[in-house]
């Protein structure tokens, strides 16, 4: 299983009323890393053909992440399997390990012909492993 994963400071732009990372924050680098995973690795034949749509996304917020904290987020697909995956993304403080958020976001892939759920081929699944 491939692990994708960038480090990230936070700045004031990333924070709430409470000087902590905003939660709508924390989902959009939830989508941020899973799209820059995808176009990583993904050729662009493939890309012209295919795109994901989100099915569903539960997000466990474990602590609090503050401004200059440095973020590790990690993402990685275990399996897929038909025509969906699961995505899980942790995001954690570099400094001290901590766990700040977990996530786990079923996507559907989708023939962008015909928007309709598609199989995943066995090129789309060895880009995840």
């Amino acid at each position: 299983m491939q692990i994708f994963e960038k480090t990230i400071t936070v700045s004031k732009d990333d924070l709430d009323d409470l000087n902590h990372v905003n939660n709508v924050r924390y989902v959009q680098w939830v989508q941020d890393i899973a799209k820059e995973h995808w176009l990583a690795y993904v050729s662009d034949k493939v890309l012209s053909k295919y795109s994901w749509f989100l099915v569903n996304h539960f997000i466990e917020y474990k602590s609090q992440a503050l401004l200059g904290d440095q973020l590790l987020l990690k993402t990685f697909v275990p399996k897929t399997e038909g025509v969906s995956t699961t995505r899980h993304v942790e995001i954690t403080n570099k400094k001290t390990n901590q766990l700040i958020v977990s996530s786990k976001a079923k996507w559907c892939l989708i023939d962008s012909k015909t928007q309709r759920p598609t199989r995943i081929t066995n090129e789309i699944a060895s880009l995840f492993n």
